[in-house]
């Protein structure tokens, strides 16, 4: 692939995701071709891209709206695709359809075709197995929405030809993107070390040591982040925020520092899915009586410190078995899910001795394998930390 071309691209699936990377790729200089088995979904897609790029231009944002919707093309036959130097699947995360969709797209697409998916949590290397050619298969996983989230997981597959990767990485460059290269393992970065700021905040909460609007309050006013973890998830869906969790815990072998809440699982069969239904955790009727935190700073912190440490540990951990470079994954925790600042920065900052002993605490008290404080935090302490990142 040369990523200086201005090759086709072709996106396969025509909702909020879909929509969102074929308007990347236009407005970076690309023909798109976005396909979708239902016509109506992709009349959607055509009018609010065109609408969201004219506003776009009324902003001052982009020069030339409509030279950007001339180069998006709508389809529902694989056949349209047989020009494309690239095609980016973005459906449902169900593996076996993926696996069907990109053995038929063999049959159409050329030789040189790079084929990617841009799931948040399948198995590339499982993906790829259902090609003739798994040695042009990677991942390419942006994040919602992703016009405006920088960062793009680029995830090669054990069959992926070397390379490839960073011919990718370079393309994401272009793009305008802030790509990082992962491990073909669950959750690749983000949704791996990401786990605790939701597990360990539900933990809190069903010991009943605080409330929801308490941890929400401990995580942003004391330590900084945009969003409470419950604020978060219910913004994010309990339908995708609950399914991730579960798929990380099984991809895992079961490991219970990934292990599910029966309180979220049962707002999901209630199908209180957080904002978009109405309820969540939070109640989001018109006049619906909202829950006060409990603004005690020395219990505030002590709650935070917690979660923050699980955070830092699971960073660690990424890093001791190779799942991305040091600033890979400052990168995209700052950049995929707005942390205020690195893990591994973070850890320095407190420090090494301190995060582990705020972890060896929480394994004397529980006895549970969850608060297992990762190796190369035991091992190397504070310089080596610093080093590496």
């Amino acid at each position: 692939m040369q990523t200086d071309q201005r090759f086709p691209v072709g996106i396969i699936g025509s909702g909020a995701m879909g929509s969102g990377i074929a308007q990347v790729a236009a407005m970076a200089g690309h023909d798109v071709i976005v396909l979708d088995s239902n016509p109506a979904a992709l009349e959607k897609s055509k009018q609010q891209l065109g609408a969201t790029l004219l506003k776009l231009q009324e902003k001052g944002k982009l020069a030339d709206a409509q030279a950007v919707i001339n180069r998006l093309s709508f389809a529902t036959d694989n056949n349209a695709f047989a020009s494309c130097g690239l095609v980016i699947e973005a459906i449902v995360e169900n593996l076996e359809i993926k696996k069907k969709v990109f053995a038929g797209l063999e049959d159409v697409v050329s030789a040189s075709c790079i084929l990617a998916s841009n799931t948040s949590s399948l198995s590339i290397a499982s993906i790829a197995s259902a090609c003739k050619r798994p040695e042009r298969v990677l991942g390419i996983h942006f994040f919602n929405p992703a016009p405006l989230m920088a960062l793009v997981e680029v995830i090669p597959a054990v069959q992926t030809e070397a390379g490839l990767p960073e011919q990718v990485k370079a393309l994401m460059l272009q793009w305008g993107k802030a790509p990082v290269i992962a491990k073909d393992t669950p959750g690749f970065i983000v949704n791996r070390v990401a786990r605790p700021f939701y597990g360990e905040a539900l933990r809190v909460y069903e010991e009943g040591i605080a409330g929801m609007a308490t941890i929400d309050w401990a995580m942003t006013t004391l330590s900084g982040f945009k969003m409470g973890p419950f604020i978060l998830m219910d913004y994010i869906g309990h339908d995708v925020n609950y399914v991730v969790t579960e798929t990380v815990f099984q991809s895992f072998f079961y490991d219970p520092r990934y292990k599910p809440s029966f309180s979220q699982k049962r707002l999901l069969e209630a199908g209180w899915l957080g904002r978009k239904s109405g309820r969540g955790f939070y109640n989001y009727a018109e006049g619906a009586t909202q829950p006060e935190p409990v603004q005690d700073e020395v219990a505030g912190r002590k709650i935070a410190e917690r979660i923050l440490f699980m955070l830092i540990n699971e960073a660690v951990d990424a890093l001791q078995w190779q799942i991305a470079s040091a600033a890979d994954i400052e990168l995209a925790m700052t950049k995929g899910v707005n942390y205020p600042k690195g893990l591994l920065q973070w850890c320095d900052e407190l420090g090494a001795d301190y995060v582990l002993a705020g972890l060896d605490a929480l394994y004397d008290t529980y006895r549970e394998d969850r608060y297992r404080a990762s190796a190369l935090l035991r091992k190397v302490g504070i310089e080596r930390i610093k080093l590496i990142a």
